[in-house]
């Protein structure tokens, strides 16, 4: 089983739906990062690694009931330094 394809920024899962992945500049899909993250060849918005986790965090909490603010930071503060973006940070 291949594993879930995931945003190389922001995390959020990609599946095979086409509309979650972002664009290139020219058009074309761009495979490692989503919409919300990546547009027309470019990063939708130069945030900080923990200004983005700042952000996903009310996404991540509403996604998943029962996780505290506090468990989804704990988490994306231990994951986000794994994905194509932030490894160099």
């Amino acid at each position: 089983m291949d594993q879930m394809k995931l945003c190389q920024s922001c995390g959020m899962p990609l599946g095979e739906q086409e509309e979650l992945y972002g664009t290139n500049a020219d058009g074309s899909r761009e495979e490692d990062y989503c919409i919300y993250c990546w547009k027309d060849g470019e990063f939708t918005s130069e945030s900080t690694m923990e200004e983005m986790i700042e952000f996903c965090v009310p996404h991540m909490v509403s996604g998943n009931p029962g996780m505290t603010e506090e468990a989804a930071k704990s988490m994306m503060f231990e994951f986000f330094p794994t994905l194509k973006r932030w490894k160099t940070m």
